[in-house]
């Protein structure tokens, strides 16, 4: 429980999705909440900006507008290209998610969703570098962290370090993980990692209503050059842009030693004139970063952190998306600290908060671990190879892909395909 020294309810320690998605539902639960955030918004963040119908799902439930007017932009699904094949596979029509995905970059759609978060009651503060924990000296617990106020390049403006104490934190600090590291709850080897790199540019398909993935790219003519070892995507805004990015994924947290800024390039000189790939209308440099996936650190909760988003490697196995698990930890994790609150023994709030744990992989779990069992057998390039040109043109075989790489199936009935998805989610472990 709240102390007379602590300054709020709850600390969440970075404003990405994940810690704007807790900070709302903390603070739409009446819990006193500071949001601390590194960065001034608007601040840009590696990632292909294109949100799934799970994702849509978990904005509709926060009361996040999108309005077309706004610069969301919406997509009806997915046009896959490879070996020799273009099909469309539309998002599917199913009970629990909207049919169809939108697209916003990240500079504008986490400073919505921060404010979104503040306007909901939370206390955002902007340029503020959380470096560790304070832990009580006594159990160890985490009671609080330590800060110092930073400028918008990140230098420091106060040599006064800051402290803010509450009996929870919550570290959406991303994939550098700072306040889980400081427990020394490292990364899992053993679990799959991407990286991912991208750029805008100012396109005619800037309005394409389909999100695009090649899944071969090619240095040259293709079927006539090297295969390159990545997947592409091109993703519009409606705003004039594109997001146009690749990625790789390794099985392990083992890191490639692929130059995928000279893979990008090598992809854009073959691009199609009429995409208007060119330097001069390229917006911002080639930039990338690390995809933790598969929960690859562990526990979620402990000592009174709990991670959400990319520090605790809440990125789908299936298609680098981190989005839509961040929103939905945020929103769990709130539930649970704001159960936790309602208990009235230190010993019975501690029980209900090691829960968390439990209720993300009781929904994700299964679901990540058959994404484990996919990227060991789709980053052996001949597998790729045979997958791409004698997968793509059956269409019930596509449309079983295309739920498990959206994560948009029906876990109460459906057809076929979505049955069969949700007992194999069931039947794996969910570690």
């Amino acid at each position: 429980m709240r102390s007379a020294a602590d300054d709020a309810d709850v600390i969440v320690v970075g404003a990405g999705p994940a810690g704007a998605a807790s900070a709302h539902y903390l603070a739409a639960a009446g819990l006193e909440v500071l949001l601390l955030e590194k960065a001034t918004f608007p601040r840009d963040k590696i990632c292909g900006d294109g949100l799934t119908p799970r994702a849509v799902a978990e904005l509709v439930r926060m009361g996040v507008p999108m309005r077309a007017e706004d610069g969301w932009i919406r997509n009806r699904g997915l046009r896959v290209i490879g070996g020799g094949h273009t099909i469309h596979l539309p998002w599917p029509e199913i009970e629990r998610y909207p049919s169809y995905g939108l697209a916003k970059a990240r500079t504008d759609l986490d400073s919505t969703l921060a404010f979104h978060a503040r306007s909901s009651g939370a206390k955002l503060m902007e340029g503020v570098n959380v470096s560790g924990p304070i832990l009580d000296d006594r159990t160890g617990r985490v009671i609080g962290v330590k800060a110092r106020k930073v400028d918008e390049n990140g230098r420091r403006v106060d040599a006064e370090p800051l402290t803010f104490r509450a009996p929870v934190v919550i570290g959406a600090d991303g994939v550098s993980a700072r306040m889980a590291t400081a427990l020394g709850l490292a990364k899992k080897d053993e679990r799959p990692m991407g990286v991912a790199v991208r750029t805008y540019f100012r396109t005619p398909r800037h309005d394409d209503e389909w999100m695009e993935s090649h899944l071969e790219l090619w240095d040259g003519e293709p079927g006539k050059s090297q295969l390159l070892p990545g997947y592409g995507w091109i993703f519009a805004l409606g705003n004039g842009l594109a997001n146009v990015g690749l990625g790789s994924v390794s099985s392990t947290a083992k890191a490639t030693q692929l130059d995928y800024k000279s893979l990008f390039a090598a992809w854009m000189r073959n691009a199609p004139p009429e995409w208007e790939f060119t330097a001069e209308n390229q917006e911002g440099p080639v930039r990338g970063a690390a995809l933790p996936m598969a929960f690859n650190r562990q526990p979620l909760y402990t000592r009174g952190l709990m991670l959400v988003g990319d520090s605790g490697g809440m990125v789908s196995p299936f298609n680098g998306e981190g989005i839509a698990y961040g929103l939905q930890a945020g929103r769990i994790a709130a539930d649970v600290i704001a159960q936790a609150r309602a208990r009235t023994s230190d010993a019975a709030r501690e029980r209900t908060l090691a829960t968390y744990p439990d209720r993300m992989r009781a929904d994700l779990g299964g679901y990540f671990t058959l994404g484990r069992a996919f990227v060991k057998l789709i980053e052996n390039p001949q597998v790729m190879r045979v997958c791409t040109r004698y997968g793509l043109p059956r269409p019930t075989l596509m449309k079983i892909v295309l739920k498990l790489l959206s994560d948009c199936y029906d876990t109460k009935g459906g057809d076929v395909t979505d049955r069969v998805i949700t007992a194999l989610t069931k039947a794996v472990p969910r570690a």
